[in-house]
């Protein structure tokens, strides 16, 4: 029982704010407790982009990004036990060894088991698997899934139905789970209410879908990008406006829309501005606002006390709130059994080497 290192094909950042480069790069075999996956496919988010923009303060050069795929198991290291070769997974960015204090606890989704060594892009040894013309090249979020084989934590891995489309719940590797969750287990939307998601990007509609899923009866997208509008309809918004169409801020737009404010309002962009704009568009007494986007390193969010005093509520949420092995192979079963949409979340499919054509569609909102 030989483990070989893996020449493969990967996409690597050598750089800040430099394209990604298809390399040859060496993979080395699974330790104890470790996985290696084929990638069959992968998604591309905005959290790649941030960090290889250079912004975010975590990011390590050169890396090996992406943390939305979905493969096959190729090999497995020793003691590992939940996975086998031949399995189809997806990798988690958030794992769940189950055994930590916040494993343990039903409140949250964070397992803080291997967070230090996954922030240094490393594997939880501290050392990586990945080399390439001589560098050893860093990890990222635990998943590095724009490789055609990728080593991760063994609780960094979702068994799921091998008859899943892979190139569709790659998806749910993180920015459909992520705003569907926002919706139904952060929020939890209860039927007839107003709601108002601001941008409406993949993770947008996907809170969309779990308001209308939650039975909310009125559903209001906010995005300054009107080419948005006919596919966030699709999924359930009962109207969609712009900030730009006002010369009133938004949220005061919305309270008058609404008869005081929407019940939950989501923001969906990584923008403190809107994230207080979705707060103060909340309903005095009872309104939820979740921030579900990811600001820029050092940035601060700031409302008058006034707000919260008076009964709204300000959350935040991380992949949905999802405990991952658990719920990530339900969410695979909810989209075959059609409860749940992803096919609809997907507007172009790309050979691997155009993959910084990805992230320039992406960029351009398209």
């Amino acid at each position: 029982f030989f483990f070989q290192v893996i020449k493969c094909k990967a996409a690597v950042a050598w750089e800040a704010g430099k394209p990604l480069s298809i390399e040859e790069v060496e993979v080395a075999p699974p330790k104890a407790h470790e996985v290696r996956i084929k990638i069959v496919a992968t998604a591309v988010c905005h959290t790649d982009a941030y960090t290889l923009s250079g912004a975010d303060p975590e990011g390590c050069f050169p890396v090996i990004l992406g943390h939305e795929g979905a493969g096959i198991v190729e090999s497995v290291g020793e003691g590992v036990t939940k996975v086998k070769k031949g399995d189809t997974v997806i990798p988690l960015y958030i794992p769940q060894c189950g055994e930590c204090k916040f494993c343990k606890n039903p409140k949250t989704n964070l397992c803080q088991k291997i967070r230090i060594t996954q922030g240094k892009g490393v594997m939880p040894d501290g050392t990586s698997r990945f080399t390439c013309k001589g560098k050893q090249i860093y990890h990222f979020m635990g998943t590095s899934t724009f490789s055609e084989y990728t080593v991760v934590a063994d609780i960094s891995v979702a068994k799921i139905d091998a008859a899943a489309p892979l190139e569709k719940v790659c998806l749910l590797g993180c920015g459909i789970s992520t705003g569907y969750g926002a919706a139904v287990n952060t929020a939890k939307v209860e039927p007839g209410s107003t709601c108002a998601v601001f941008g409406l990007g993949g993770v947008g509609l996907a809170v969309i879908m779990g308001c209308k899923i939650a039975g909310a009866s009125r559903i209001i997208g906010i995005d300054i990008n009107k080419d948005k509008y006919a596919k966030a309809k699709e999924f359930g918004a009962t109207e969609c406006i712009s900030p730009q169409d006002s010369k009133k801020p938004i949220q005061e737009v919305l309270v008058e829309m609404t008869d005081g404010g929407v019940d939950y309002s989501f923001e969906c962009i990584g923008n403190v501005g809107v994230m207080r704009a979705a707060l103060e568009a909340c309903h005095k007494g009872w309104g939820v606002s979740v921030i579900v986007g990811v600001a820029a390193a050092g940035q601060e969010i700031s409302t008058r006390p006034f707000q919260l005093v008076t009964g709204r509520t300000w959350k935040g949420t991380a992949f949905g709130g999802w405990k991952s092995v658990d719920n990530v192979p339900k969410l695979v079963a909810e989209y075959m059994s059609k409860k749940i949409k992803v096919d609809e979340f997907v507007t172009h499919t790309l050979p691997f080497d155009k993959i910084n054509e990805a992230f320039e569609l992406m960029h351009s909102g398209k």
